[in-house]
């Protein structure tokens, strides 16, 4: 199925986008409430932010692992049963860190949440890009970063509610009873699906001991320095070799092999390169300005969570109402003008935050959160959109689980990067300038790649064609 040119949907396939989106919007919501509740959680279990900031960064890289895992998993087992699955696992994830009794139980679950979640977010991709089809990839991407752009809205504000009246539990808890609905209505509206032709592939169980490992001790890498204020020790170092080694044994290993977790040679595709790369700059950037702002609204204003939730909600409605509009438009000028121009803005954005000084009004830097939003916004749908143009049909579920991956892993290290920022800065206001020097760099990069992607929507048809 795919959309008509006046964007009106079937009924059937509507249900169908409603249903994908609200259990995709799950793990999103569930991220940006926890966000703005790091300070209370550090001060609840008596943890540092280092160790509080893998409440957030383990359930990124739990999603980050399991995403390439799901592509085979949903070719073997078909799309239905894994959504249903990871619903499942979503809903015990939930349940579990609802019930925690210290940071580490917390961890635990929300790691496996995170493994929830990474079955959902790859599915939710892979089957609006087939609702689609490569004409209007853009709009239908935008329509879904719009939705779940309300998590960056709604998740500080209802973790702000939830934290004044029901206490630090109810972030998690809340999430069962939508859970269960998502699970219901999935039951009765997703079609059964049957495995593809490359069902009977095995898994690549070399390349998920490789390939997990390797981005957890990367991870773990920031979460020492953080902790140590060093990176020239030997709790740093260790990790970091082996972060190396693994993940340079991964690549070796990819090359090598006809059916990898991850294919590393779709990297030599036209755009797709630009395409990754410019969603996992995004996501950095994002899921870092989400967990940095609450905190300077926090401890250096004196703010509580809800407040503090109501001044950051403005970064996700620019998000929010940006994202439609470059998906669409997208579909008619391409993808590169419109993602440079949002990166543009981004980085005046970011660039912005480290001008911010004691004497600063709120309301510029709440204007400036929006401004981010907005050039983050113009960026990740037409990237998205850029990759399913491109890539043969049948590489789809591949380049899904590759650019989800990618863009979780970004966020999961921007996370790690302000834990480490904050807790080595002299001050809070000094870590704060930190972070925003750090993403001005980043986006610099994104726009970068972004000049690297597809032009005009015709140029975009005849490299899909030459794919082929």
């Amino acid at each position: 199925m795919s959309l008509t040119e006046d964007a009106r949907l079937d009924p059937a396939l509507r249900r169908l986008i409603g249903v994908i989106l609200l259990g995709g919007a799950l793990g999103i919501l569930n991220s940006t409430m926890v966000a703005v509740g790091i300070d209370r959680l550090a001060s609840e279990f008596d943890a540092s932010l280092s160790t509080i900031g893998w409440v957030s960064t383990g359930f990124l890289l739990a999603v980050t692992v399991t995403i390439p895992v799901t592509g085979w998993a949903g070719d073997r087992f078909g799309g239905r049963r894994m959504w249903l699955a990871g619903l499942g696992v979503f809903l015990l994830g939930s349940l579990g860190c609802g019930l925690a009794w210290d940071a580490g139980s917390l961890i635990v679950f929300r790691v496996l949440q995170g493994v929830g979640a990474g079955i959902l977010d790859p599915l939710v991709l892979t089957l609006l890009a087939r609702a689609a089809g490569p004409r209007h990839a853009g709009r239908v991407m935008g329509l879904m970063a719009a939705v779940l752009s309300l998590g960056p809205v709604l998740g500080p504000v209802v973790g702000g509610v939830v934290l004044a009246g029901m206490g630090w539990r109810w972030m998690f808890l809340l999430s069962v009873p939508i859970g269960v609905l998502a699970l219901v209505l999935a039951r009765r509206v997703m079609p059964e699906d049957l495995p593809t032709e490359r069902a009977r592939a095995r898994l690549d169980v070399l390349g998920v001991a490789l390939l997990g490992p390797g981005f957890a001790s990367l991870l773990l890498v920031l979460s020492q320095a953080a902790d140590r204020a060093e990176f020239l020790a030997w709790p740093v170092l260790v990790p970091l070799a082996v972060s190396l080694a693994l993940l340079a044994g991964y690549a070796v290993h990819a090359l090598r092999r006809d059916r990898p977790l991850v294919d590393l040679r779709l990297f030599a595709r036209g755009g797709f390169a630009a395409s990754v790369t410019v969603m996992a700059l995004t996501g950095l950037a994002m899921f870092a300005s989400l967990v940095a702002l609450p905190l300077y609204f926090q401890q250096t204003h004196g703010h509580g969570a809800l407040a503090a939730g109501l001044l950051v909600a403005p970064l996700g409605v620019g998000a929010a109402v940006a994202a439609p509009l470059a998906g669409r438009v997208s579909d008619r000028i391409g993808s590169r003008n419109l993602a440079l121009a949002g990166g543009f803005l981004a980085a005046l954005s970011a660039f912005a935050f480290t001008r911010i000084g004691p004497e600063t009004g709120e309301v510029w830097v709440v204007l400036a959160g929006l401004a981010i939003g907005v050039g983050l916004g113009f960026v990740g749908p037409p990237a998205m959109g850029s990759l399913y143009r491109t890539l043969p049909g049948p590489l789809v579920p591949q380049g899904s689980s590759v650019l989800y991956m990618l863009n979780q892993l970004g966020g999961s290290i921007g996370i790690a990067v302000v834990a480490f920022t904050m807790q080595t800065a002299a001050d809070t206001l000094a870590g704060f300038h930190g972070v925003y020097w750090f993403l001005t760099s980043a986006i610099l990069v994104l726009l970068a790649a972004s000049a690297l992607l597809p032009g005009r929507p015709a140029k975009v048809l005849v490299a899909r064609g030459d794919a082929r």
